[in-house]
């Protein structure tokens, strides 16, 4: 009779204490109290619909030719600020502010929907920046939805030829989190260019920038060493010195750290410079796409740019109200 055999089963040899996945690190909120309530305040709409709004919400600049203006700038900001958070149609918050004033017994006029999209295309916005001392900032993009498709759809069909993206620039302090500058392009912009866009507006000191390896032009780097001498850009794995010791002038902060990651790696060089803040602007990207969602609800290309100005300035207020302070257990 013949007998089958069984597979040996060969085991499997264990892996070294080196190639075992750290644990991952575990962080304690100590405000929580505080940062809870912090979370409450941002739903209450005496944050958005303050009483300065309030004090300025009628015009009161020259006058124009034309039909004068009735509500002030002010006034058209609150709104789109309260749409944004609110997530609301430009007719819902029409809607919404008329009852609003209603049972606060105010006598002021609520501008009409078409107003508030014709005044956002040249509305000038204020980030409500807060922060004090050299900033250090860390630079980053997203992508921003303007025309989709459902997820089922696009398993099934794939893409449309109508899918539509923008891309929104921000320039993020890392102490405070605050947003200092945000920008809205088309998708096809090259983060590079938009550097000096977005430090132009910023009259502080500037200690430390850093960004991920898309930054690392020579543009950006002209830029940047006339604002700050501390640049963290990782240089490409293929780079070459850009300024040898031989020529004359200072050297260059890239070739700098260039020479920094030869020496000791750039796992070390990341470490040691400090680069990993730079992680802080990917946590403000999925922080605005969480609470404002990742489309933009404008069509016009004015008004999405001052759509993402407006989500800018409502994010630093919810981060004035209260911010989560943790620390490291584990």
């Amino acid at each position: 009779m013949s007998q089958t055999r069984t597979p040996c089963r060969t085991r499997r040899p264990r892996q070294s204490s080196a190639r075992q996945a750290t644990e991952k690190a575990v962080y304690r909120i100590r405000n929580w109290r505080e940062y809870n309530q912090a979370l409450v305040n941002r739903g209450s709409l005496t944050v958005w619909v303050d009483q300065e709004a309030l004090d300025a919400w009628l015009y009161r600049g020259p006058n124009r030719w034309g039909a004068q203006y009735i509500c002030s700038d002010a006034a058209i900001r609150c709104l789109l600020t309260l749409r944004a958070v609110s997530h609301l149609p430009l007719r819902a918050t029409q809607g919404m502010a008329a009852s609003i004033f209603e049972l606060m017994g105010l006598d002021l006029e609520v501008p009409h929907y078409s107003t508030l999209s014709r005044r956002a295309v040249e509305l000038a916005v204020g980030l409500a920046r807060k922060s004090e001392g050299p900033l250090h900032l860390v630079l980053d993009s997203t992508g921003l939805k303007v025309y989709d498709e459902g997820e089922w759809k696009v398993r099934k069909h794939g893409y449309s030829k109508w899918r539509t993206w923008r891309k929104l620039h921000l320039a993020i302090e890392a102490e405070t989190h605050g947003i200092q500058a945000a920008m809205v392009t088309e998708a096809g912009v090259d983060d590079a260019e938009m550097v000096e866009p977005l430090l132009k507006p910023i009259d502080r000191e500037i200690a430390a920038a850093a960004g991920d390896g898309a930054y690392d032009k020579r543009k950006v780097y002209r830029v940047q060493e006339h604002r700050t001498g501390t640049i963290l850009i990782p240089p490409r794995s293929n780079a070459r010195i850009w300024k040898h010791a031989d020529a004359s002038g200072p050297p260059l902060a890239r070739d700098e750290n260039l020479r920094a990651i030869r020496r000791s790696g750039r796992k070390a060089w990341k470490r040691e410079s400090g680069y990993h803040m730079r992680s802080l602007a990917e946590t403000g990207v999925c922080r605005m796409k969480v609470i404002f969602g990742d489309h933009l609800a404008s069509r016009r290309p004015e008004c999405q740019v001052t759509e993402g100005a407006i989500r800018g300035r409502a994010l630093n207020v919810m981060t004035h109200l209260g911010m989560p302070q943790s620390v490291r257990v584990a």
